[in-house]
Parts: structure tokens; C-alpha cells; sequence
């Protein structure tokens, strides 16, 4: 079969929503974009709240306004672009398009994941080593942390765009997605180099997320040793509250990838494996900004009191 690239292919066809009843577009269209704005708006409001109040400007805050920013990116660079299809019929994606978005949405998501580890070894310094916290977080300390995550993760985008992008595609340009993913990209690709090309970019793929889950759960096993060797009550629940909201977007974050990646490979229906892939592109991104501001109680009171703030200072 003879192949295409870059040169002879000029766009892919996104089939993802095409396998939907076209009735059912409409309410599922209105349900992502709700969930898309209201992600947006968690976010930025976390962002907001930390700025404006004082007492936030501590590395944990740091490291959550770096992590709300890598999220908005990644749902911009999704979301618009599945609201788009949904309500249209002419679902294709031009090639530099494709690339463009396989490159920022591995970039902002593994920025994502580093900046969840960094997050596990601020906790574990706060609470494992306290008294060398201010010199190990210092705010220099805490700015080479954020920017090496954003290094890795553009590592990591610029590496698997540029070994799929430089595959050769065969006749068939149809991604049974709802966009540019990485495997189903891997599908359309022939060749003798395919397999061993697809297991180069599991191992690029998979390495990081189980090295950064394996960090965080050492992180954990420390903190969980050192919070029962506190003598109160009260002490133990204090010191727990300030990672609950962190371990909790962490159980949710590899919870839902681990759903899609590691789900058998027995028979699936296009439809059903659309559906579970929203769950980690736009559920999980919408469920971030409510465990954090819900689960700590510094964070909801700043967000309150940026509300409260608003009015009296249009007022005056």
C-alpha cells in the first residue's frame, strides 16, 4: 500500500463524534462547553485569589497557580476544537493543525504531571523537614522547580511530535478520535519502523507518568510515616488537611488515565471510547479547581473574600 506524508497529505479526518446519534450532539455540545467555562473560571479565579491575597504567596500557592495555568492551556488547546466538531459536519484537521495540538497537549499535560510531583515534594518537605523548608523552597528554588516541569513537558511534546510527524501515513487520513492522538495517529502509519516506532513512544509516554506516580507515592509513604509520629489528634489532622486536596487530584488525575490506557483491548465501540476519553480531557480538568478550592479551607475563604471584596470596592 503506498504511503503519504507530509508532502502528499494535506489534512486528517477527526471521526471521533461521528459514530454519535447526531440528536444526542446538541446536549453533549452544551454539556463540555458548561464544563469548559466553568474550568476556566475555577481557574482563574484560584489564580486571582492568590494574587490578591498575601498570606497565599507561600510555594504551595505558587506551585497551584503554575498548575492552573498549565491546565487552562491544556483544555484550550482540546476543548474548542471538540465544541467545533461537534456542531459541524466537516470534522478534518489540516496536518500543521494536527501536529500543533498533538505538540501543546502533551506539552501542558506532562507539565501537569511534573508540576503534581513538585507539588508531592513540597508537602513532604512542609511536613517531613519543616525546619529546612524555607532554604529547600526558597522562592528561587521554587521558580527553577515550576520551569523545569514546563522543560520537560516540551521535552516531551517536541519528542513524540517529531518521531510521529516524521512516520510515513498510509492512504487512509481518518483518526478514530476526537483529535490528534497520539495512538490513533500510530494506527495510520505503515512501514517496517511502525512497531519498533511504537514502542519507542510507549516507553517516551509511559516513563514519565509512572516515574512522577512513583515519586509521589515515596513522597506520600514519608509523609503518611511522619503525620502518625505526631502525638495529637488535632496535630495528625492538620498536618493531613494541608496534602488532601494535592492527594486527591492525584488519585483523580492517574485514576481517569489509568481507565483509558490501561482498559482491556477487548472489542469497544468507537462511541464508548470517545465518551471515556472526555473523562480525562474535560472531566478531569473540570474537577481540579473544586477539590482545590472546596478541600482547602485557606483557599475557599480567599476566593470568598475576593467575592465580598468586588462589590464594596464598585460601591466606593
Amino acid at each position: 500500500m503506498p504511503g503519504q506524508n507530509y508532502s502528499s497529505m494535506s489534512e486528517f479526518v477527526l471521526f471521533g463524534f461521528s459514530a454519535f446519534p447526531q440528536q444526542s450532539l446538541p446536549a453533549l455540545f452544551l454539556l463540555y462547553l458548561l464544563m469548559y467555562l466553568f474550568t476556566l473560571l475555577g481557574n482563574l479565579l484560584i489564580m486571582a485569589a492568590v494574587w490578591t491575597e498575601h498570606r497565599l504567596h507561600t510555594p504551595m500557592y505558587l506551585f497551584l497557580c503554575a498548575l492552573s495555568i498549565s491546565e487552562i492551556l491544556f483544555t484550550v488547546v482540546i476543548t474548542p476544537r471538540m465544541l467545533a466538531d461537534l456542531m459541524s459536519t466537516h470534522r478534518s484537521i489540516t496536518f500543521i493543525a494536527c501536529a500543533n495540538q498533538l505538540f501543546f497537549s502533551f506539552t501542558f499535560g506532562y507539565t501537569h504531571s511534573f508540576l503534581l510531583m513538585v507539588m508531592g515534594y513540597d508537602r513532604y518537605v512542609a511536613i517531613c523537614r519543616p525546619l529546612h523548608y524555607h532554604v529547600l523552597m526558597s522562592l528561587q528554588g521554587c521558580a527553577r522547580l515550576v520551569a523545569w516541569s514546563w522543560v520537560g513537558g516540551s521535552l516531551i511534546g517536541m519528542t513524540v511530535t517529531l518521531i510521529i510527524f516524521r512516520l510515513t501515513f498510509c492512504d487512509s487520513h481518518v483518526i478514530h478520535h476526537f483529535l490528534c492522538h497520539v495512538f490513533s495517529l500510530l494506527k495510520l502509519a505503515c512501514g517496517e519502523r511502525t512497531a519498533f516506532v511504537t514502542i519507542v513512544v510507549i516507553l517516551v509516554c509511559v516513563t514519565p507518568l509512572i516515574g512522577c506516580l512513583v515519586l509521589i507515592v515515596l513522597s506520600y509513604i514519608f509523609i503518611v510515616a511522619a503525620i502518625l509520629r505526631i502525638p495529637s489528634t488535632e496535630g495528625r489532622h492538620k498536618a493531613f488537611s494541608t496534602c488532601a486536596s494535592h492527594l486527591t487530584v492525584v488519585i483523580v488525575h492517574y485514576g481517569f488515565a489509568s481507565v483509558i490506557y490501561l482498559k482491556s483491548r477487548g472489542p469497544h465501540s468507537l462511541y464508548t471510547d470517545t465518551l471515556m476519553s472526555t473523562t480525562y480531557t474535560v472531566f478531569t480538568p473540570f474537577l481540579s479547581p473544586i477539590i482545590f478550592s472546596l478541600r482547602n479551607k485557606e483557599l475557599k475563604n480567599a476566593i470568598n473574600k475576593s467575592f465580598h471584596r468586588n462589590p464594596c470596592q464598585q460601591s466606593s
